[in-house]
């Protein structure tokens, strides 16, 4: 039998024990909020609210027509496996009881389909998404091979949304805020300098560059090594007849300014900065002169 793609089919297509979790569910059940608990394992750290009141009037008229899966603790007490998004936007619209499937699961099962149904959603941002991949390997001892099969997605689109957590932690905001895109982060990535990355992120927020633009200064920022630059030095002796041209990039620009050629009339003009104002005003420069 030829195995399906697990994408679209819910747990079942991504949990191995989805036939004896069907065993364990016992129908719909209608069960009291004020007894239900959030989900400690709840991978999501942050609802948008506006979408939450639009929820919870769509309940006020018709009700929750979708149950959640809890499963019941030792103090009669329930905790949310999955469906905590239609929980909050229940008590917003001000609904006693829910209906709510109930399942038997221990913490680690409990974990392990929360993050997976949670990480099959759109409102996630990319690093929420992130951390879940990691807490499936380290907390459910999932190797990447395997969380890929189970989530449904390349191994290689795994490994770059782990990468993502090793970005500094202000990158790392501007992505969850949308600042900057995952094209944007993966680009940063590259780079081995943490004050780099961060510098180049604030240029994306201040100028607005695309993601093509950063994978350019990347690409030029690693083809860099210290003998191109002894190569420079070298050869900055200009012809006469190109010292007005140095001295009017000198005056042109509010920083130190190389101009080399190689006597065949190829060569490199750099421009120099002593620190992120002085930048920003030669990016001013240039862009006036659009």
């Amino acid at each position: 039998m030829v195995k399906k793609n697990a994408l679209g089919r819910g747990l079942g297509a991504l949990i191995d024990d989805a036939d004896i979790i069907k065993e364990q569910i016992s129908g719909v059940a209608e069960v009291e909020i004020s007894k239900i608990e959030a989900n400690p394992y709840q991978p999501r750290t942050s609802f948008d609210e506006d979408k939450l009141e639009e929820l919870a009037a769509s309940i006020a008229q018709i009700g929750l027509i979708q149950p959640i899966t809890l499963r019941k603790t030792e103090d009669d007490k329930y905790q949310i496996i999955t469906g905590e998004r239609r929980f909050r936007a229940a008590q917003i619209a001000g609904l006693i009881r829910i209906p709510a499937f109930i399942r038997e699961a221990n913490n680690d099962s409990m974990l392990e389909m929360a993050l997976v149904e949670n990480i099959q959603r759109e409102d996630l941002n990319p690093i929420e998404i992130s951390i879940s991949y990691q807490r499936l390997i380290d907390e459910c001892n999932l190797t990447q091979e395997t969380l890929s099969t189970r989530v449904g997605k390349k191994r290689s689109t795994v490994a770059n949304y782990l990468r993502l957590l090793k970005l500094p932690a202000e990158i790392q905001k501007g992505l969850r805020e949308k600042q900057i895109s995952v094209g944007h982060a993966k680009a940063l990535i590259n780079i081995e300098e943490e004050d780099t990355q961060i510098m180049l992120f604030r240029q994306i927020l201040r100028y607005d560059f695309s993601v093509r633009k950063i994978e350019e200064i990347v690409r030029e920022l690693s083809e860099q090594n210290p003998e191109k630059e002894k190569e420079i030095k070298v050869k900055e002796n200009l012809p006469e007849h190109l010292q007005p041209v140095k001295h009017l990039l000198d005056n042109f620009f509010p920083a130190p300014v190389k101009l080399a050629t190689n006597g065949d009339g190829k060569g490199k003009i750099i421009i120099s900065f002593r620190s992120e104002n002085e930048l920003h005003e030669i990016v001013k420069i240039l862009e006036n002169q659009k």
